[in-house]
């Protein structure tokens, strides 16, 4: 780009104030307004992940570090990557794309992290993340991070729970369907009771023998006191009454024996 520059300067018709000493310096303008900003970007795992592994089933997280070397202004776009097979190169699947929208000055540094969801068989693959700036409505893209990771499952705890949860519901489950198909094809048979009557001579036979004491053929010694007194009042008016109803009809008798003797005088 700078000789053809160079070589239209020289050959087109230019104002008298261009010198050809002057073509190196334009030549050299040119190009620095052409280049691409020099952005240094690097990445890496944070201290609480010193292998560098990438666990399934959680949000991994790495940290870029942007550094703007050139003497422009840019702004930082976005931030994504992608799995790749580390013999071949082929693509696996690509990680998700974060924005960021910010404005990195000249001579600045600036750190962002970047997360992403990893769900693969436990292996190598080969990471690799970018950023993307701008710098006058054109866009440039700086690898970030490209090296080969290991890709992990998370540490099983009896203690976890979301695990012991995830445990439940499938014996549950599990639990319901072996009960429902049990009653499908293992049906319970119903059982007829038999009424059983009862026997006449077990009805009929007397449980015990009750004695019977005291003169009313009853036992007085469960009857309260007042209760007996008045009994025994009232049958002794009754004996009395009895008595006097004797000697009376006595009386009589031998009075109508007297009358009779006096009439067969």
């Amino acid at each position: 780009m700078d000789h053809e520059w160079a070589f239209l300067l020289a050959h087109s018709d230019r104002p008298k104030w261009i010198q050809n000493d002057n073509l190196a310096d334009l030549a050299d303008l040119y190009a620095q307004e052409s280049a691409e900003p020099e952005i240094l970007v690097q990445a890496s795992f944070p201290e609480s992940n010193p292998f560098g592994h990438v666990v399934n089933g959680e949000q991994n997280q790495i940290v870029l570090v942007v550094e703007n070397k050139s003497a422009k202004n840019v702004t930082l776009q976005t931030v994504a990557g992608s799995f790749h097979h580390p013999e071949t190169n082929t693509l696996v699947k690509n990680t998700s794309s974060l924005s960021y929208g910010l404005r990195l000055l000249e001579g600045s540094k600036l750190q962002i992290p970047y997360t992403f969801h990893s769900e693969f068989k436990p292996g190598h693959l080969r990471l690799n993340v970018w950023l993307e700036h701008t710098d006058d409505d054109k866009k440039y893209r700086v690898t970030a991070y490209d090296s080969v990771v290991t890709i992990v499952e998370p540490e099983g705890s009896f203690l976890d729970f979301k695990l012991i949860s995830t445990y439940l519901i499938v014996l549950g489950l599990l639990g319901g369907a072996s009960y429902f198909a049990y009653l499908t094809y293992f049906p319970q048979t119903k059982t007829k009771r038999r009424r059983t009557r009862p026997n006449p001579q077990d009805i009929s036979a007397p449980v015990d023998t009750v004695t019977a004491t005291g003169a009313g053929g009853y036992q007085e010694e469960w009857i309260p006191e007042h209760h007996l007194k008045k009994t025994k009042v009232s049958k002794a008016k009754k004996a009395g009454a009895a008595s006097s109803g004797d000697e009376l009809s006595a009386g009589d008798a031998s009075g109508a024996g007297g009358k009779k003797r006096k009439a067969r005088k």
